[in-house]
């Protein structure tokens, strides 16, 4: 027979359990399918937003969105539309029902386990198919899943998983969904406005240094060159902010760091308000390159 078996709501950044259905299933295979799927939790951030796993007779899917992942184990012959589907409505209903903040801020594991009643009441329905023909619409995810089928999770993965393997999130560099960043915020497009005009004032303060050089031979070209890392920091952070890139929070704070020292050297040549300017400006934008995470993966939390 095939049904809905089991259901998880996790946190993709760390893999904190948010809420679980009840299960009393005590088939051997089934719990090791849940060991999968609770090593699965934790490295959601490593793979693309919707994927399966097939387990022998039981099957893992899963999707991820805004930082939250929903799993479920089927039977290996429930339909894969009707899984996804299931996770469609997991997933609508959660985003409805409990805010991004009060998400990110959970500490205890199954802190919303009150939505494990609406996993209960959806997984009754979807184990009685006949029911759900009026109620949700299977041709529009049949067609989406013809054209952005999952992902199917291998062996290999399925190792990498259980922690044999250090290597896995390389392998889907580039292909999966979570490495597009968030949308830009109104604070993001000032913070990155603000970064090009500091980078635009130290490219023109470098440019009348190298005059005042050709004129003066007793200028310090060290200011030159002052000027001009102030300037690649400021651009460089905006690139950051635009572009993911792998330890981009490192980079961001490197960056800043640049702009900090770059302004220490350059005190004679600048007022104080002047180079606290120059250093909120810096601030403010690695504040939101750290704040703008890929998609489906929230920052970490140390709970």
């Amino acid at each position: 027979m095939s049904m809905v078996l089991f259901a998880s709501v996790v946190r993709v950044g760390d893999g904190l359990p948010l809420s679980a259905s009840t299960d009393y299933e005590q088939d051997k295979e089934l719990q090791e399918t849940k060991k999968n799927l609770k090593g699965l939790s934790k490295k959601l951030g490593q793979f693309p937003d919707r994927c399966t796993l097939k387990t022998g007779p039981y099957n893992v899917n899963f999707t991820s969105a805004l930082g939250v992942g929903y799993l479920m184990v089927c039977t290996a012959n429930y339909p894969n539309v009707l899984a996804f589907c299931f996770l469609d409505e997991l997933q609508k209903e959660f985003i409805v029902t409990y805010d991004t903040k009060r998400i990110s801020s959970a500490v205890r594991p199954y802190s919303f386990i009150e939505f494990d009643t609406f996993i209960q009441k959806t997984k009754q329905r979807y184990n009685s198919p006949r029911s759900l023909s009026t109620r949700i619409n299977l041709a529009d995810m049949q067609t989406e899943i013809k054209l952005r089928p999952p992902y199917q999770l291998s062996h290999e993965d399925l190792r990498a998983i259980n922690g044999f393997s250090m290597h896995t999130s390389s392998k889907y560099k580039g292909i999966a969904p979570t490495q597009m960043l968030e949308p830009v915020t109104l604070p993001g497009i000032v913070s990155c406005v603000l970064s090009v005009l500091c980078g635009g004032l130290n490219l023109l303060r470098g440019v009348h240094a190298i005059e005042s050089i050709l004129q003066n031979d007793d200028e310090d070209f060290n200011y030159v060159i002052a000027f001009f890392l102030g300037t690649a920091a400021c651009l460089y952070q905006c690139y950051l902010f635009a572009y993911f890139s792998i330890w981009r929070d490192s980079k961001s704070f490197l960056a800043f760091a640049l702009i900090c020292l770059s302004n220490m050297y350059l005190y004679e040549l600048r007022n104080m308000w002047q180079i606290l300017f120059h250093v909120s400006v810096g601030a403010f934008m690695t504040l939101q390159i750290r704040l703008r995470q890929p998609l489906g993966k929230a920052p970490d939390y140390n709970v």
